[in-house]
């Protein structure tokens, strides 16, 4: 008999949730990087293990609403926490519990089992520092488990598993099984390449960023060499900001493309011709047009 469970995974910015995905799911279906609001939509990543299906749904993290992309952002939270078989909540042990814990336990249903998950705890030398953390996160909420773990090190993810894998319920598979995750593969190159800019770019200016698949085709070449052909655009929201994502002489957009590319042939394990364009699209992020155009509105 089959078994299925949707699991939501919750968290502030930073928290890890999207390392968590990636390392759970063994794919790199979610972009990671250091600056907030990385993840912008809400992501599914799915494991299949003999006849259990775990159906992860990654969430932003971001609470308050600035503009009508964060109002997305919101609406992408609210939508994954109905009809779920649990959730997990990611939280940073070197952060205390705060208000946006609460908020986000709140949007819960009291029904629904919520694993809590310390993330980061290979920065503790002595892990008997985690007993304190772990109380104060107890105390907020009646947690079906406490598990601590190292995203980045893959360390205490069988645990995780094993605690889902007891609310997976009798029931279809509702993806095929050899596949991990329902993002489309022009989504997927958006994020890697959008990763590389969070990674490379100033503070300020990554958050104005989206990037757009104009053409991803795949041909062969005279020597019967199957290549990738993807050619992108990258929207940002200021004239000034177009100078920096090209950098001098072009250095930071070959840069980009470059360790984007590398992301992309080993995820497609296609050698890939990338082609990078920049435009200015001037509050992109408050027109919805655009912001459904780019695939951030959640439909």
């Amino acid at each position: 008999m089959t078994k299925s469970a949707f699991i939501t995974i919750l968290g502030r910015p930073n928290a890890g949730k999207s390392s968590l995905l990636n390392a759970i799911i063994g794919e790199k279906i979610a972009a990671v990087s250091s600056k907030p609001q990385t993840t912008r939509t809400k992501i599914t990543g799915v494991l299949t293990e003999g006849e259990t299906q775990l159906v992860f749904i990654d969430t932003p993290g971001i609470l308050k609403e600035k503009d009508k992309l964060s109002a997305y952002m919101i609406k992408a939270i609210d939508s994954s926490v109905g009809s779920i078989d649990a959730a997990l909540l990611v939280v940073d042990a070197q952060k205390k519990a705060g208000e946006q814990e609460k908020q986000l336990l709140k949007k819960l249903s009291p029904a629904v089992p919520v694993v809590l998950v310390i993330n980061k705890i290979d920065l503790f030398e002595n892990k008997e520092e985690l007993i304190p953390i772990i109380a104060e996160y107890s105390s907020l909420y009646d947690f079906a488990a406490v598990i601590p773990v190292s995203a980045i090190e893959k360390d205490g993810l069988e645990i995780i598993l094993s605690q889902l894998m007891a609310y997976a319920k009798d029931g279809p598979h509702y993806f095929p099984d050899g596949k991990f995750t329902d993002q489309p593969e022009t989504v997927i190159v958006a994020e890697m390449i959008r990763e590389k800019l969070l990674e490379l770019l100033s503070e300020e200016v990554p958050h104005g960023i989206a990037v757009g698949i104009e053409t991803m085709e795949e041909h062969d070449s005279r020597a019967g060499e199957p290549i990738l052909d993807i050619a992108a655009t990258i929207y940002c929201e200021k004239e000034s900001h177009k100078g920096i994502v090209i950098g001098k002489g072009g250095a930071m957009l070959k840069n980009v493309g470059r360790l984007a590319r590398e992301d992309i042939e080993s995820f497609f394990m296609i050698k890939t011709n990338l082609q990078l364009w920049v435009k200015v699209k001037e509050g992109w992020r408050n027109r919805e047009g655009l912001i459904k155009n780019f695939g951030l509105s959640g439909d």
